[in-house]
């Protein structure tokens, strides 16, 4: 049996590029993004009521990971990309129907659009349904998971002397916190797990409009070498 979905809305994210992504949602608080809603639910009939919500489940297309053949089992981050296990034992991108799930904080419901933080998903990252979050239900107590029971430790953030007042600069033009986004997604440290540390190695992502480059002059240290906006 085969059915077919259609996206109820299409993610406007500060993520432009999969690198540097938090892998779940709510770890970068100042990750902004907009869920433009498509035709018919673009009408206020549809929204009506998400004022009283302060986050709302949002199910997406992983649009970037779709793959033909299922993957029965996957090479997790948190398990540092060297460890196989069960597809249905992780969060990993690689889904059977590319479908996947985050909770997000809904900051303003506007005509058509939905205002939201705390976001993981990159730009232009097709959302098929919304659904309200219920403390009561979808906050288990005494849940657990041996396998992710905390969050990731996260590793210091310096900055250059030229950096600092770039991202300031930048994060006045667009009104975002871009400051705190570059710190709380590059804490996480998005380098692979398995890559040979190299201090001279550059790397870099984009957010909003802005390439961000960075370098690990010691293991868990990152320095943020500079942050222009892209021509």
């Amino acid at each position: 049996m085969q059915h077919t979905v259609t996206p109820v809305g299409i993610v406007r994210s500060c993520f432009k590029e999969k690198f540097a992504i938090p892998r779940q949602p709510q770890l970068a608080p100042a990750a902004r993004g907009v869920l433009e809603l498509l035709p018919p639910f673009d009408q206020g009939d549809a929204v009506e009521g998400l004022e009283q919500i302060s986050h709302v489940w949002l199910l997406f297309l992983f649009h970037q990971a779709l793959e033909d053949k299922p993957r029965l089992k996957v090479r997790p981050p948190r398990l540092g990309g060297n460890k196989s296990m069960g597809v249905f034992a992780t969060r990993a991108t690689h889904r059977p129907n590319g479908i996947g799930q985050s909770v997000v904080r809904l900051e303003g419901v506007e005509p058509g659009r939905l205002l939201l933080s705390g976001i993981d998903l990159l730009d232009g990252t097709p959302v098929i349904d919304i659904k309200p979050y219920v403390p009561y239900a979808d906050s288990i107590s005494g849940a657990s998971n041996l396998m992710a029971s905390a969050a990731p430790q996260a590793i210091a953030v310096q900055w250059s002397d030229g950096a600092l007042p770039q991202a300031k600069a930048h994060a006045l033009r667009l009104g975002e916190p871009l400051v705190e986004l570059i710190e709380q997604c590059l804490a996480q440290d998005p380098r692979p797990a398995y890559q040979v540390p190299a201090p001279e190695r550059v790397y870099g992502v984009k957010f909003w409009d802005v390439q961000v480059r960075w370098q690990y002059p010691q293991a868990d240290v990152i320095r943020v070498l500079e942050v222009v906006r892209e021509t």
